[in-house]
């Protein structure tokens, strides 16, 4: 693959345009803000709610929960005098510039998204896993579209600057002719179906960024060992709808010539370590380790000689390999949400699509599900975007 095509796909948005300011001025009139978790059922997320308090531009007006417990300690917890235990009623009657669909459970996503929009919600920040399914997403994008309303998806890493470097690293030819991407969850007991769900959304969003968009995926699914049946499929956990397995591998070929892999096993004994993804190349690799401080190594030397000396992982700042990290305000900003959301309200200021926005989520959940569709084809490559739209593990 060529360097300079690989460039023009992997800093596509992050490159073209600039991160977020954080902080700036505020405006006289504060932007409303409502709150959408459930206390038992995905919570609130991981600080998709409390982030609204650090911008000057706006004010969170109220919060839905429908446990009444939770809504009382949410209500305390954000200095919100306002609480509502049916959150179609709070959306009614507040009319939120900007919702936060905080829970974790996927299956709440879908119709918390479309109620905030047909309520004239301009900005939605959710919660991964995004939505169910290629169908579910089609609906939010559509509704999006007749409303002219924004999403963004709480993809952390993606806002990360580092990924400019590294882009640029690549395109320089730093590690040589990129081989491939390989990717892994966390390999906990989770491994297999629901890594790939919860854990693998983060690094297959990556692989897009650097890779580009898919055109196919072949997969096998498995449990102790052998091929996922029918029998083996279940209620997946945190409303994620039909799952199985405890083990999976998937293929894909990309956009600009490059072949990911995602791979996940249970208790695959890495305590976690894998979670991830390394671009591969012929003279060197660049391991990034999602969620961690620094995000990004550099491992110099073709990856399959054999050397006398150590192979050294060496950092890769926002400054360049090997060089301090000077960003690190910004940096706890990307990982406390604080660029996404500012990111999201700048684009809905300026008409134009957030960073990490619905087309991207989209693709995330398209590339999940292909999973489950390529094997209950026996495990044949299918074609993006995917012919069927619902999780594929309901024909096994």
């Amino acid at each position: 693959m060529k360097r300079r095509n690989f460039l023009s796909v992997a800093t596509t948005g992050l490159l073209a345009s600039s991160l977020p300011v954080i902080g700036q001025t505020a405006p006289k009139s504060k932007k409303r803000v409502a709150i959408i978790g459930h206390t038992g059922r995905g919570d609130f997320g991981h600080g998709l709610d409390s982030v609204w308090l650090r911008f000057p531009e706006t004010e969170i007006v109220a919060v839905a929960d429908a446990d009444k417990t939770g809504l009382a300690n949410k209500k305390k917890q954000l200095n919100v005098k306002q609480g509502f235990t049916d959150y179609r009623e709070m959306l009614q009657k507040m009319k939120p510039e900007f919702v936060a669909v905080c829970t974790r459970h996927a299956d709440q996503h879908l119709e918390m998204t479309l109620a905030a929009i047909e309520a004239g919600t301009k900005g939605i920040y959710i919660e991964k896993p995004f939505c169910r399914t290629p169908e579910e997403a089609d609906q939010l994008i559509e509704s999006c579209k007749k409303q002219n309303a924004k999403i963004a998806v709480a993809h952390r890493n993606r806002y990360h600057p580092a990924l400019k470097v590294i882009s640029k690293l690549i395109a320089e030819g730093q590690v040589g002719r990129i081989l491939e991407i390989r990717c892994r969850g966390k390999g906990d007991r989770r491994g297999g179906g629901e890594d790939l769900w919860v854990l693998g959304s983060h690094v297959l969003n990556l692989m897009a960024y650097f890779g580009g968009k898919p055109n196919s995926c072949s997969a096998v699914m498995m449990q102790d060992g052998r091929r996922v049946t029918k029998n083996d499929v279940r209620d997946g956990a945190e409303g994620l709808g039909p799952l199985a397995g405890n083990e999976l591998h998937a293929r894909y070929e990309m956009t600009n010539g490059i072949v990911g892999y995602f791979d996940s096993i249970a208790n695959d004994g890495t305590k976690n370590a894998g979670f991830g993804l390394q671009i591969i190349g012929s003279e060197g690799i660049i391991a990034i380790r999602a969620d961690r401080e620094p995000l990004a190594h550099l491992i110099p030397g073709n990856p399959f000689l054999p050397t006398q000396k150590p192979r050294p992982w060496i950092p890769i700042s926002t400054a360049g390999v090997g060089k301090p990290e000077l960003q690190g305000k910004l940096i706890s900003k990307v990982q406390h949400h604080d660029v996404a959301v500012q990111d999201l309200i700048d684009a809905c200021k300026s008409n134009r699509e957030p960073l990490c926005n619905v087309h991207e989520g989209a693709l995330i959940v398209e590339m999940i599900c292909a999973v489950f569709e390529s094997h209950r084809q026996n495990s044949s490559a299918v074609s993006f975007p995917l012919q069927q739209r619902k999780n594929a593990l309901h024909l096994l």
